[in-house]
């Protein structure tokens, strides 16, 4: 696996959105979003993707997947949330590290490929503030 952006962010490199962090997983948000509240899920242990993950931290990030989806139906009051996690290049992953998108989805959005815009980093700050005080709750 090549040193891909979220090595970078899980070393400190690049700056990110935190929401949560534990011994196994951390998640942030997405730096490109599709809508607000789109949000990441990595393992610490990575992979590049679903057939290379270790179970157990597979397991950890599926569990609280759900948790951020509530978090996010909470905080952001979307008409649904969508998980989305790919795998090869040809399902459309660009970056060769296993991650789990979760996406909330709004009444009348236009479904993209992916952000075209980066976000302004303190405004996705703010959003996971929110997302992280909702967890705590």
């Amino acid at each position: 696996m090549s040193d891909t952006v979220f090595h970078k962010i899980l070393r400190g490199e690049i700056p990110c959105a935190k929401i949560y962090e534990d011994a196994h997983i951390f998640a942030f948000m997405d730096a490109f979003p599709q809508a607000k509240g789109h949000a990441l899920i990595i393992a610490k242990e990575g992979a590049a993707n679903l057939f290379e993950m270790p179970e157990e931290p597979l397991a950890h990030i599926i569990r609280f997947s759900r948790r951020l989806a509530r978090a996010q139906r909470q905080v952001f009051a979307p008409e649904g949330i969508r998980v989305m996690q790919f795998n090869g290049e040809a399902a459309g992953q660009t970056v060769f590290y296993y991650h789990m998108h979760l996406l909330p989805v709004y009444a009348g959005q236009k479904e993209e490929q992916h952000g075209d815009k980066a976000a302004d980093l303190a405004e996705l700050q703010a959003q996971a503030a929110q997302l992280a005080a909702a967890l705590e709750a």
